[in-house]
């Protein structure tokens, strides 16, 4: 793949980590907040054994442990899509300099749901934006388009009629997600600048691509 997409959240004592709900209860069986617990309740989470045995005693990672092995290990190319789920500018703040302190920033897609942390993202920090659909969005304002450089566009939007009004914006469009081959087909035809993916299988069978082979 050429990317991955994940979600940020401050922990209470302000660390970034990584994690799509709001509360820890779908994945690790724990009915609370990201931003009530500390980094040292969130690391005694078990974010494996939820969806497998095999996978028991798995650890809610850290950003700096995501952008240490991104470092590391991924090519050069490779981009990030940085979601910033805590919608403070504290949580884009603290995430940018992660970001830069491993020169990865120039890497990134930044997407948010809150129309005002899209605008401090581009205003602060002079980084690539992606914002959704008006409807989509918290604390929409007038404008707000004017501070995306992405637009995301969901499998059911791109199937609905409203979706030439936003393709007409004229601005790339992240399709997501597409984990078949009618709606990866369907993205492309569309005009697709990116195309995101819970399962890549699909996308490497329509691009002609092997898996682990580019």
């Amino acid at each position: 793949v050429d990317a991955f997409e994940f979600d940020v959240w401050l922990s209470r004592d302000k660390v970034p980590v990584l994690m799509h709900d709001a509360t820890a209860y779908r994945t690790c069986g724990v009915d609370k907040r990201m931003k009530d617990m500390t980094l040292t309740d969130i690391r005694a989470l078990d974010a494996g054994s939820r969806f497998d045995l095999k996978f028991a005693g798995e650890k809610v990672p850290t950003l700096e442990e995501v952008l240490a092995l991104v470092s590391a290990s991924a090519p050069p190319d490779f981009m990030l899509g940085v979601e910033i789920k805590d919608y403070t500018e504290e949580c884009a703040d603290i995430t940018v300099a992660m970001l830069n302190a491993h020169g990865i920033t120039d890497r990134c897609f930044f997407y948010c749901f809150s129309a005002p942390i899209v605008r401090y993202l581009k205003q602060r920090h002079g980084v690539r934006t992606m914002g959704y659909p008006d409807f989509q969005m918290r604390d929409f304002f007038d404008g707000a388009y004017e501070y995306y450089d992405d637009i995301g566009i969901a499998m059911n939007v791109l199937k609905s009629e409203a979706f030439p009004l936003y393709a007409a914006k004229g601005l790339p469009m992240h399709m997501y997600c597409a984990d078949n081959e009618a709606d990866v087909r369907l993205s492309i035809e569309k005009g697709a600048a990116y195309i995101t993916a819970n399962d890549p299988t699909a996308l490497h069978q329509v691009l002609g691509c092997s898996i682990g082979n580019g």
